[in-house]
């Protein structure tokens, strides 16, 4: 994480990729260095009165922890991109340094890239998803002897809150992308699927978080990653499922981005794989809503409501499509209206 202010969102120090902001941060090896000890080393007293046992991460001490929740699931990849909240404080929980706790979406890190700061990424690689934890960092796994100027001085410990809200493994997308042309035309259809339901995964993630433009950014690159040829029948089958996926997830996207003309379009090319797939039909209904064409909006609305008679959504557009064209109509009357009205004054 990045250390100089509470709010900013970032780097660690580190021999890896040095923070810019911070010209004065140290460049020092990876591998632990001997340090002086520090006068006093703060304890976790933030979580309890009575300390729970300290879990030393490291075996020296250089990094310990404190559970405050317990997570679900696998632990943290080297490889992953994560979503957390944190805080970092220096002496007694008493000074605040870093933080992104007034981030309503914190935004998704890359191991060793984004976070370098060695003892965090350690304490993060023992954490699920939905685990908060507390962690004590000792100088040769935070900022070294020289510190970080002016926020950290030389030799401090420093101490981390940290809550994980998500992580996406990304392990298998990144040596894809690092392969040529020709070598990932080789690769089994199977690595190719996985990759492309990562990015859709990314692409979900950002959706989710309302950043609608990075999401269809990835489902975009995740339909490129689809577009090898296939050696069979079933290869295309498979294929075909996961662009259909991407397909109804861009329809909508484009809908959040109010570009209807292209919702429509994915939404037809979703149809053209299933011409029964009442998503589909009933995302054209919108789009074609959105854009006023009410007689095409009808026709779609009403086939997914054939597929899905008591689907709440579909038959809310419905009556959303009545009401458009109800006002419409009455709208067109009153032009006509005022158009005819000046020639009738003249008999």
């Amino acid at each position: 994480m990045m250390a100089g202010g509470a709010g900013r969102e970032g780097l660690g120090a580190g021999e890896r990729d040095p923070n810019p902001d911070l010209a004065s941060a140290p460049t020092w090896a990876l591998a632990p260095t001997p340090a002086p000890t520090p006068a006093s080393t703060p304890s976790l007293s933030l979580a309890s009165e009575s300390l729970q046992p300290l879990q030393d991460l490291t075996g020296d001490g250089g990094v310990r922890k404190e559970q405050l929740r317990p997570g679900t699931g696998q632990p943290v990849p080297p490889s992953a991109s994560v979503a957390v909240k944190y805080s970092g404080y220096l002496g007694n929980w008493n000074k605040l340094f870093c933080s992104n706790g007034n981030s309503k979406y914190p935004r998704l890190m890359k191991l060793g890239k984004d976070i370098t700061l060695w003892g965090l990424e350690i304490g993060l690689l023992s954490m699920t998803k939905g685990e908060a934890a507390l962690f004590v960092l000792t100088p040769e796994y935070a900022y070294g002897q020289r510190g970080c100027p002016p926020s950290i001085p030389p030799n401090t410990t420093v101490l981390f809150k940290v809550e994980v809200l998500d992580f996406i493994d990304s392990e298998e997308c990144d040596t894809f992308f690092e392969l040529t042309c020709e070598q990932r035309d080789r690769l089994p259809l199977e690595k190719v699927l996985k990759v492309a339901a990562t990015e859709r995964q990314f692409g979900n993630y950002f959706f989710y978080k309302q950043c609608f433009k990075i999401a269809k950014d990835r489902y975009k690159r995740a339909l490129s990653i689809l577009g090898r040829s296939s050696s069979s029948k079933a290869e295309q089958s498979q294929i075909n499922a996961s662009k259909l996926l991407l397909f109804l997830n861009l329809s909508l996207t484009y809908l959040k981005l109010e570009r209807a003309d292209r919702a429509l379009k994915y939404g037809e090319l979703a149809l053209e794989m299933d011409q029964g797939n009442a998503k589909a039909l009933f995302r054209c209904g919108q789009a074609c809503l959105y854009m006023r064409e009410y007689s095409k909006s009808r026709d779609f609305l009403a086939r997914a409501q054939c597929i899905q008679p008591f689907n709440r959504d579909i038959n809310n557009e419905l009556k959303k499509l009545a009401r458009y064209y109800k006002e419409y109509m009455k709208m067109e009357k009153e032009m006509c209206c005022q158009m005819f009205d000046p020639l009738n004054s003249y008999g």
